[in-house]
């Protein structure tokens, strides 16, 4: 069993639900990186998506952006990505790792290559953006024989066959996209949300971390009663980018926030 199934499957059967960080690697700088995730792990998280920057990073909103922006500017790369991984996984064996990014610098390596890479730095999901799920078999086999999950995303607006296809070639878990356009936009309606959860979980199987939208312990507490997983970046990246003259201060905010994320989504529970 893979660690995020195994993650899934504990939370499940203690009634809680999934706190996901996802932070930008490289930002502000590429020291900073797996000393936050460690700090994230201490506040209460269950899996941390770490994102790969791009220059085009066409699915994320300004804040998300910038922190590419930031990352490339101390010259952060795939390979530097997969690195700061593996040092992560030195003292922690426990905690899934999903990588997010884009297809391009995945294609500049070679799928092979990138599948033996992520392989050796233990990474345990791949989430491709911009991947469609009826393209990219070749690139899903190579990761599944790897024992790495392909994770998807679904949309508002995904129809039934899309959820069934996800369904079929998917693992680890679905990413809902629970607003329509980028990361960081817009606010949660929460009985849109609940009918769409309702319509996947009727066809799938996996669990369901719900972001685009998460931006406080209230709106996270909100979002755990709905699905299996909470999926909080752009409020943690604003913690980064408000603070880049003080990073210590940057952390302990970030830590803060997940800290009382992850306690209204427990009292939420065990409600």
């Amino acid at each position: 069993m893979s660690r995020l199934a195994a993650t899934f499957e504990e939370l499940a059967k203690t009634g809680r639900k999934a706190l996901i960080p996802f932070i930008t690697a490289g930002d502000p700088n590429p020291d900073f990186t797996v000393p936050m995730m460690h700090a994230m792990v201490d506040a209460g998280v269950d899996v941390i998506e770490l994102g790969v920057p791009f220059s085009d990073p066409m699915a994320d909103g300004p804040v998300i952006q910038r922190a590419s922006e930031r990352a490339l500017a101390h010259k952060m790369s795939l390979k530097r990505t997969l690195a700061t991984a593996m040092e992560f996984r030195k003292t922690n064996q426990h905690t899934p790792l999903v990588l997010m990014g884009y297809l391009n610098p995945i294609e500049a390596m070679g799928y092979e290559d990138f599948a033996n890479a992520a392989q050796r730095a233990e990474v345990d999901g791949i989430l491709t953006v911009d991947l469609p799920p009826e393209e990219g078999q070749e690139y899903r086999e190579l990761l599944k024989a790897r024992g790495i999950d392909s994770i998807f995303l679904l949309a508002p607006n995904s129809s039934e066959e899309r959820i069934k296809k996800i369904d079929a070639i998917g693992s680890g878990y679905i990413y809902y996209v629970s607003l329509k356009g980028v990361t960081g936009a817009g606010h949660l309606n929460v009985a849109d949300v609940e009918d769409k959860l309702r319509q996947i979980k009727t066809h799938s199987r996996l669990p369901v971390g719900i972001g685009f939208g998460v931006k406080d312990a209230e709106t996270a507490k909100t979002v755990a009663d709905l699905g299996d997983g909470v999926v909080v970046g752009s409020a943690l990246i604003s913690k980064i980018e408000a603070n880049l003259d003080d990073l210590a201060r940057a952390k302990h905010e970030i830590c803060h926030l997940l800290a009382s994320m992850r306690q209204a989504m427990d009292e939420g529970g065990q409600q």
